[in-house]
């Protein structure tokens, strides 16, 4: 008796059950960019991207090299998605609107900021604003160490400012937590701390600012030290007019 033959059909369901769910680079990087916008970024790994988009890890590094890869790919075209601003031609001037750009990108994307805390990882298509600080620190005068250095005191206090300001902004969605500092201050702190207990009552009403005053505060100091030729040579650092 002959054997049943299967429809051709059978044979294509057949080979179709092994074969890996096809994975585009789109749908990883979302996944990624969700898990880290929702959780953190110690909430992504290799394993729970592949759980996420149905496949196994391993059919993921196929894909991505590792964690640091995958992030560096969550950045990638960030930057890009926000318009470069029309810079003044004066050195000073475009270095202040560059650095308050970089801060109010930022602000947007505070998921950004918990990746750049890593250290090394970045958006390759935001390095143009590091580039615009760094010519225009030069052209104030600074060395080109000096604007290495300007450029990290910049980037310090704009991480800082965003960190911060995020933090007490959680504090205040949980208005049953207690508030340590200033309260903790009382009058009889007065003695070794006068400035302090005097200002108690009023710290964040005179800790408010504006980001570009105090951006620009912070870069007037830095240009300071910009070195000036001096007659018969040499340099010394003087005051940027």
């Amino acid at each position: 008796m002959a054997a049943e033959q299967k429809p051709p059909g059978d044979a294509r369901a057949k080979r179709a059950v092994g074969r890996p769910r096809r994975l585009d680079p789109e749908t990883i990087v979302a996944t990624a960019r969700r898990i880290i916008e929702e959780e953190g970024v110690a909430a992504l790994s290799m394993r729970r991207v592949a759980r996420e988009v149905g496949v196994t890890p391993m059919a993921l590094y196929h894909h991505v090299r590792d964690k640091d890869e995958l992030l560096m790919l969550t950045l990638s075209g960030t930057a890009a998605t926000f318009p470069r601003p029309e810079l003044p031609a004066d050195p000073r001037e475009r270095l202040i609107d560059v650095s308050v750009h970089m801060h109010q990108v930022l602000e947007q994307l505070p998921w950004v900021l918990e990746i750049l805390a890593l250290g090394d990882l970045t958006d390759k298509g935001a390095l143009w604003m590091v580039e615009e600080i760094l010519a225009s620190s030069i052209a104030c005068g600074l060395s080109p160490e000096q604007a290495v250095r300007a450029y990290r005191t910049i980037w310090h206090f704009v991480y800082g400012n965003l960190v911060f300001t995020a933090a007490m902004a959680r504090r205040a969605a949980e208005p049953e937590r207690q508030w340590n500092f200033p309260t903790m201050l009382t009058d009889e702190d007065a003695a070794q701390l006068p400035r302090l207990t005097e200002l108690a009552s009023r710290w964040d009403k005179v800790g408010e600012y504006d980001i570009r005053e105090q951006l620009a505060a912070i870069i007037d100091g830095l240009l300071s030290r910009a070195e000036r030729p001096q007659p018969g040579g040499g340099s010394t650092s003087q005051p940027v007019d």
